[in-house]
C-alpha cells in the first residue's frame, strides 16, 4: 500500500526498512545464474559469503549460504565460475541491504555453455554479422597497430616481438585490459572502441593466450561481438590456440590461430619484401633489356634493307626503266613514222600516176560542154557547138565544125585563150 507521508508527517527509517523487508519477504525463491566474483569462506564460520555478477551487465548481488550448502560444490566452484543458484531474496533491515539466501548451488556445465553459445551463434549468423562480404581487407603495411591484450602477458610479448622482428619500423598502440573475469567484457569493448576512434590506427589486434572454455567466455559475449562488428577499423582476432573458436573469431575481419600468427599475418616480413622487390627489379630489367634487344635487332634488319641502305638505288632503277621505255617509245614512233612516210610516198606516187593532171601532161585534153560536163562520146556534140578543151597547162575554146567522124579543128588554138562567141 502507498504511504501517506509529507514533510510534516514523515515516517522513521526503521519503519521504511521493515516495510521493504515485508514486501521482499513475500517474494518466492528463484533460480539465478551468474558468475562468482568474490568468495569469502571464513574459518569456523557457518555462513559463506559470495558475490554473484551478471557477465553481460554491470550488476551484482550478494549471496549468502550455509557452509553445508557450499561444501557440496566447494571442490568444483571458485571465483570466476558460472553457477546457477536457487535462492530467496532477503532484506537485512539494520543495514538496508538486499541479498539472496541460497539453498542450492549448481555449477554450469561446459555442455550447457556450448549449447548457449551455439544458440547465440545461430542468432548472430541470422543477422548477418558473420557474413563474408562484411570482412574488410587488411592494409598491406599498417603504420600504427592497436593491440588489446592482458598486462605483461605472453600474447603481448609474442605480438610485439614477432611484428618488430618482421618490420622494425612498425608502431603499436597497446591497451592492457583484463582478458578474463567479470571486468573483461567492458574493458575489452572500451579498448576496442577507443582504438577504433583513433585516426592513426590502421588495424586492431585482440590477443589472448589459450585457456578453458570458461576463460574464453568473455570473447563470445554478445556485446563484444556487436562492438567489433560496428568497428570501422579492421579487427584481427588472436584468441587462444587453433582449437579455440570464440564468437569473436567469426565476426573479426581476420582470424589468427595464435598471437604469433596474428603478427605474421598483419605485418609483412621486410626480408621477404626486399627479396620480392629485387626479384621484380630483375624481372623488369630482363623485360626492358629483352625489349631493347628485339627492337635493336629489328632496327638493324630494317637498316640492312637495300631500300633503306641505298635509297637512291630505287630511283636509279626507275630512271633506267624510264629511259629504256622512252628510247623504246622513240624507236617505235620512228618506225611508225618511217612506215607511214613510205606508205604516203607510195600512195602519193600512185595518186600522181593515176591523177587526170598526169594524163593531161602526157598530151591528152579534156573536152567540156558549156555547162562543164565532160564530153565522153562524139555523139554528144553538135555542129558549131563551142566546147572547152582543158590541157595540162591551161584551157582553150574549140568549135565543132561538123558532127560525125573526127575532123581536124579549123580554128586557131591558143592555149589559155577562149575565142569570143
Amino acid at each position: 500500500m502507498a504511504l501517506n507521508t509529507s514533510p510534516d508527517t514523515p515516517i522513521p527509517v526503521g519503519q521504511v526498512s521493515r516495510l521493504i523487508g515485508g514486501w521482499i519477504d513475500r517474494l518466492g525463491a528463484v533460480w539465478v545464474e551468474g558468475q562468482i566474483t568474490q568468495l569469502s569462506r571464513r574459518p569456523g564460520a557457518g555462513v559463506v559469503f559470495l558475490t554473484l555478477r551478471d557477465p553481460s551487465h554491470d550488476i551484482s548481488l550478494s549471496v549468502t549460504c550455509y557452509r553445508a550448502v557450499f561444501d557440496q560444490v566447494a571442490d568444483i566452484v571458485s571465483e570466476g565460475a558460472r553457477v546457477v543458484v536457487h535462492a530467496k531474496p532477503e532484506w537485512y533491515a539494520p543495514r538496508g541491504q538486499l541479498s539472496l539466501r541460497a539453498t542450492e548451488i549448481r555449477p554450469v556445465g561446459v555442455g550447457e555453455l556450448l549449447a548457449r553459445l551455439e544458440q547465440l551463434k545461430r542468432s548472430l549468423t541470422a543477422e548477418g554479422l558473420f557474413a563474408a562480404d562484411r570482412k574488410r581487407p587488411l592494409p598491406f603495411l599498417p603504420q600504427l597497430i592497436g593491440l588489446v591484450c592482458g598486462r605483461a602477458s605472453a600474447a603481448e610479448r609474442d605480438v610485439l616481438e614477432n611484428a618488430r622482428h618482421r618490420w622494425p619500423a612498425v608502431r603499436f598502440e597497446v591497451r592492457n585490459v583484463p582478458v578474463q573475469g567479470v571486468h573483461a567484457v567492458p574493458s575489452v569493448i572500451e579498448a576496442v572502441t577507443e582504438l577504433d576512434g583513433m585516426p592513426g590506427v590502421d588495424v586492431i589486434i585482440v590477443a589472448r593466450g589459450g585457456g578453458s572454455v570458461e576463460d574464453l567466455l568473455p570473447f563470445s559475449d554478445e556485446r563484444l561481438v556487436r562492438a567489433v562488428a560496428g568497428c570501422r577499423t579492421p579487427v584481427v582476432s588472436a584468441i587462444g590456440h587453433e582449437p579455440d573458436t570464440p564468437l569473436l573469431d567469426l565476426v573479426a575481419d581476420l582470424r589468427a590461430s595464435t598471437p604469433t600468427d596474428a603478427a605474421k599475418r598483419v605485418v609483412p616480413d621486410v626480408g621477404e619484401e626486399l627479396l620480392r622487390v629485387r626479384q621484380l627489379r630483375d624481372r623488369a630489367l630482363r623485360c626492358v633489356t629483352g625489349f631493347l634487344d628485339r627492337e635493336e635487332r629489328g632496327l638493324a634488319a630494317v637498316r640492312a634493307r637495300p631500300c633503306v641502305e641505298r635509297p637512291q638505288r630505287m630511283v636509279d632503277e626507275r630512271e633506267a626503266q624510264v629511259t629504256a621505255l622512252a628510247e623504246r617509245a622513240r624507236r617505235t614512233l620512228g618506225h611508225l613514222l618511217d612506215r607511214a612516210e613510205s606508205e604516203l610516198s607510195h600512195t602519193h606516187a600512185r595518186v600522181v600516176a593515176l591523177s587526170p593532171a598526169a594524163t593531161l601532161r602526157r598530151g591528152y585534153a579534156v573536152l567540156q560542154h558549156a555547162d562543164g560536163s565532160v564530153v565522153r562520146d562524139a555523139a554528144e556534140v553538135t555542129a558549131e557547138e563551142e566546147l572547152r578543151a582543158r590541157v595540162a597547162e591551161g584551157e582553150f575554146a574549140v568549135r565543132v565544125t561538123s558532127a560525125g567522124p573526127p575532123a581536124e579543128p579549123s580554128a586557131d588554138v591558143r592555149p589559155g585563150v577562149t575565142p569570143p562567141a
